[in-house]
């Protein structure tokens, strides 16, 4: 770990947290919107690529915090404790004008309460998905979290009634995808003519999403080219670590005489290019939804944490469309359910019911209304607030 430089302590001092690649773009964006008004401050803490971009100083490379799943969490334990508590007794030493937590609820709420306990001014953004499963964490967040920065509407609610201050500031993501994305210059970008019938595989970003879900994706596209041998297989990855297991996978399988383009990143061409696409839960599925195309949202994972993680939901509903449409727009297709015949079958409608794929087309355009606001500029308001001591 670097050293804190004590020739800057008389610099405004904010310091953050991001976990995750989605962490990281998050806190990346609300940078971009504090640093014109805060020129002279130091951001540091834990972050990545995007944030370091932005200006930002890492103490430790936020892929040693980066770790998906229960299990995986807890065999990591006394690693990421460590750090922690480390930045923790900085922190406390330092005192910076706020600490906010981008994501990554895991780690950074017991930061946060410690801190919060000490007068510093935390916030967090995202809020934790509460009105999804562990409803019993806003107990801790009332603890932990000075304000809280929201990127769902119907969220606002929800923390003011605990009492928690809390602004909505959109979602990024609404700002970075066009409202009217334009497919055939993503097909061309990908070298795919115009009139291909694409099908776009989202396994996951994760080692484990792309352990548990690919051979499913990969049997159904297998079906899916029965039914029509037009169609193209475009499946982005999110690194060259995820794209060799991908093709391990594949090959561990037999499945290497499926036709697909793999590409290095470019999710969004991907996603723009295609007809439909087959998701693993979570952002990505947003992501499509935001590009107005139909998807089936699939998820495997180790079957003890499915028998865990089962039970505790709140809701109908765990794919960010449906949950925001309050309704299964979209098909869902969890552990056993996601077999391939049942996720070729579901694919299949996506891609050959013409009303349905107009319909979607404008819930997801309502949806991506909703969403839009400049994130930057809100969340840096709400930042800049907080430090003032208005909240």
């Amino acid at each position: 770990m670097a050293s804190f430089d004590k020739s800057l302590a008389g610099q405004p001092a904010i310091a953050l947290v991001a976990g995750e690649p989605s962490g990281d773009m998050l806190a990346a964006r609300l940078l971009s919107g504090l640093r014109p008004h805060l020129p002279e401050a130091r951001f540091h803490g834990i972050g990545g690529d995007h944030m370091i971009a932005q200006g930002f100083e890492s103490h430790w490379p936020m892929d040693q915090l980066t770790v998906r799943g229960l299990l995986p969490v807890l065999m990591k334990y006394r690693e990421l404790k460590g750090i922690q508590n480390q930045l923790r007794d900085q922190l406390l030493a330092e005192r910076p004008s706020v600490f906010i937590g981008a994501d990554y609820p895991g780690f950074n709420l017991g930061l946060e309460e410690q801190l919060k306990a000490a007068g510093i001014p935390t916030m967090h953004y995202i809020g934790p998905q509460i009105w999804a499963w562990r409803g019993g964490r806003i107990k801790k967040i009332i603890r932990a979290v000075s304000h809280m920065l929201v990127v769902f509407p119907f969220e606002e609610e929800i923390y003011t009634q605990a009492g928690v201050p809390v602004s909505y500031v959109g979602h990024p993501l609404a700002e970075l995808i066009p409202m009217t994305p334009d497919e055939g210059a993503a097909k061309r970008a990908l070298g795919l003519p115009e009139d291909a019938n694409v099908v776009t595989i989202m396994p996951g970003s994760r080692m484990s999403e792309i352990k548990y879900n690919t051979v499913a994706f990969m049997q159904a596209a297998k079906l899916l080219k029965l039914r029509d041998r037009s169609l193209r297989f475009v499946a982005p990855m999110a690194g060259e670590r995820q794209k060799q297991y991908f093709l391990q996978l594949v090959a561990q399988a037999g499945l290497q005489d499926i036709e697909i383009q793999l590409l290095d990143g470019q999710s969004h061409t991907a996603i723009a290019a295609a007809d439909a696409v087959m998701v693993a839960s979570g952002t990505a599925s947003l992501e499509v939804a935001l590009f107005k195309k139909p998807m089936v949202i699939a998820y495997k994972m180790i079957e003890l944490e499915w028998q865990i993680l089962r039970h505790f939901g709140y809701q109908p509903w765990i794919g960010l469309p449906n949950i925001l449409a309050r309704e299964f727009l979209v098909p869902e297709l969890l552990q056993h359910d996601a077999n391939p015949e049942a996720l070729a079958e579901a694919m299949w409608k996506q891609l050959s019911d013409a009303p349905h794929r107009l319909r979607l087309a404008q819930r997801f355009t309502d949806m991506h209304h909703s969403l839009l606001r400049n994130s930057a500029e809100e969340s840096a308001a709400a930042v800049l607030r907080v430090i003032e001591g208005k909240k």
